[in-house]
């Protein structure tokens, strides 16, 4: 991953909103959610909720297909694991983090 998709991608998540609506995606798993769906769940306006979900989408951290007169919003969790695993990438510098290593090392 390249540090300018990181830097989107940190930033669209540094967002109360968009962390709850990103997160409840990646619960929901390859199913995905509607947007009423989402509004219903965590209790956020329609209209905001559609801004903070274009923001994701622009950050690639969702997908989105349109599906009869709805959409459905997926977490693309291949850009997920592309940001952890840029964020973990030297962790312990570099060597297989054991549960012991992470505990001395905080990783």
């Amino acid at each position: 991953m390249q540090e300018d998709q990181v830097i989107r991608s940190l930033s669209a998540l540094a967002h109360e909103a968009r962390l709850r609506v990103f997160r409840a995606l990646v619960v929901a798993g390859p199913e995905g959610l509607t947007p009423s769906a989402l509004a219903g769940q965590l209790g956020i306006a329609p209209n905001a909720l559609s801004f903070h979900l274009k923001e994701l989408f622009h950050a690639e951290l969702v997908s989105q297909e349109r599906l009869g007169r709805n959409v459905l919003y997926r977490a693309a969790f291949p850009v997920m694991n592309g940001l952890l695993a840029y964020l973990t990438e030297n962790c312990c510098q570099g060597a297989a983090c054991t549960p012991d290593a992470a505990a001395l090392c905080h990783c």
